[in-house]
């Protein structure tokens, strides 16, 4: 299967023999893989943009989502004449490993018991995720990526993807990222996780037949929604006003918009997510540690890499703050790979990458439109 005759916005699953070595040892065989494709790749293969997704985001990126029905995630940034320009790339989104939109993950059949794997699914890794992307480019006969490009999440895969496959990535876009996660992110993922697992119905990771843990997973939700959000943020839309109430009810339901807010976004996010994939992906990004996978000098990872690099970060970021930009930066400039940094201003906190931003826009597409 090729992508030479790519339309925008389609849909594939390939699954691919393998074997996917996995970094918590053994490997992953078959590999099923998700992803789509928008634009054309080009005769000589070289206009092939891989955008990563973050932890809860998946493969639609320009383009409806089958389950929600809602638009892509980042269709203010791909499409034709965006600065992620479909008339002129060939962009590939690839559902992560681990998650359940389609690529391998726990709610994945075993052939063996025809019953979803759950928790007898590996662990697995970010630069695990990078591999089986790469696996999945082979295939599509795409040797090397113009640009790798990823926010969150998916800047610690752009990341990967230099470090892991330097000879195949000739420039790298990082955007409200990290090169590892700190002990407040774990903390973070830890209180989800134990909201996951807490909840009687996640049965050890065996609900497929059942009920799910509907609210393990939405408190989960709600709790890492908050560091999406920054305070400035979160005062300006909800401050301390009531919802559709005109007093305090003295009692323990949703008093507070912010309150209303919160769990409308737990119950809606179950609606779309599997708990044992939020688990699995969460616990990836506590492992990342890109200076650890190499000798513990983050420099190191970059050697290699003749690929150029924007970084990108927000001001009111916290969870990813501009220091952890800016020690990546320090990184590829003690590397010597030619490096654009900046610090954009946005009340949204983390959740701006996502958001609609001309300035995002035009530091991407300016930094696409120079490699041309």
């Amino acid at each position: 299967m090729t992508v030479e005759d790519a339309r925008f916005g389609l849909k594939r699953c390939v699954t691919l023999p393998g074997p996917l070595p996995l970094d918590g040892g053994g490997t992953l065989t078959p590999v099923e893989v998700a992803y789509e494709t928008y634009g054309t790749l080009n005769a000589d293969g070289s206009n092939a943009v891989l955008i990563c997704h973050a932890l809860t985001m998946d493969q639609h990126v320009a383009s409806p989502s089958p389950r929600t029905g809602k638009p892509g995630w980042w269709t203010s940034m791909v499409g034709p004449g965006r600065p992620i320009d479909t008339d002129r790339f060939c962009v590939v989104c690839v559902n992560v490993l681990g998650s359940c939109m389609g690529s391998s993950g726990p709610a994945s059949v075993d052939p063996a018991t025809g019953a979803p794997l759950g928790m007898a699914f590996p662990v697995i890794t970010i630069r695990d995720m990078v591999r089986a992307q790469a696996l999945l480019l082979d295939h599509l006969g795409i040797a090397n990526l113009a640009a790798v490009i990823g926010g969150s999440m998916g800047g610690m895969q752009a990341l990967s993807w230099a470090a892991t496959f330097p000879e195949r990535v000739r420039a790298c876009v990082v955007i409200a990222s990290t090169a590892r996660h700190t002990a407040q992110n774990i903390a973070f993922h830890e209180v989800g996780r134990q909201a996951i697992m807490a909840d009687p119905r996640w049965n050890g990771g065996d609900y497929y037949r059942g009920e799910p843990p509907a609210a393990g997973l939405a408190v989960a939700r709600m709790a890492a929604h908050i560091t999406y959000l920054s305070e400035a943020g979160l005062t300006e839309k909800f401050g301390r006003r009531l919802q559709a109430r005109d007093a305090k009810t003295f009692g323990f339901d949703a008093d507070f918009q912010v309150e209303s807010y919160l769990r409308h976004q737990g119950l809606s996010f179950v609606d779309r997510f599997d708990a044992n994939s939020y688990l699995y992906i969460t616990r990836a990004m506590d492992y990342f540690d890109l200076a650890e996978e190499h000798g513990g000098r983050l420099a190191e990872a970059f050697r290699a890499s003749r690929a150029r690099f924007c970084i990108v970060s927000f001001d009111t970021d916290w969870l990813y703050p501009t220091p952890e930009s800016r020690a990546i930066v320090h990184a590829l400039n003690a590397a010597g790979a030619p490096t654009s940094f900046v610090e954009l201003s946005s009340p949204y906190g983390h959740d701006a990458f996502l958001l609609h931003s001309p300035e995002l826009e035009r530091v991407v597409g300016g930094f696409l439109r120079a490699g041309a």
